[in-house]
């Protein structure tokens, strides 16, 4: 895996592989796992529903907010509530970090979704 500078410099552009399979992960919902922290899993399911697929049809990657091109964080705005979104990469096991995000044979996707005054 390159340096953390050298990521910075050779930022990828939004269809590279590890931004396709998180795409895919936050649009589907498929082929990772979705936690929903305490704030968000109390919601009444109408609003937890909306949450959801705010989270699904987020796109709004700009370089201040996804300067690594991996479609990884998003926030956004409903019902007057701040939301976070985020996938983190592990090892098949979910016991550490990923050796290679863009390998989906070493790589389990978790994304958690919660309210920011939750974080």
């Amino acid at each position: 895996m390159p340096a953390m500078s050298d990521r910075a410099i050779a930022s990828s552009p939004p269809d590279n592989t590890v931004a396709a399979l998180n795409d895919a992960l936050r649009q589907s919902f498929a082929n990772g796992h979705v936690v929903l922290t305490d704030g968000v899993a109390a919601l009444p399911e109408c609003e937890r529903r909306a949450v959801l697929r705010a989270v699904q049809a987020f796109g709004a990657f700009t370089a201040d907010n996804d300067p690594y091109g991996e479609h990884d964080f998003g926030a956004f705005e409903h019902a007057g509530t701040r939301y976070f979104w985020k996938i983190d990469y592990y090892d098949r096991d979910l016991t550490c970090g990923s050796p290679d995000p863009a390998d989906p044979a070493v790589t389990k996707r978790l994304m958690t979704v919660m309210r920011a005054d939750e974080y």
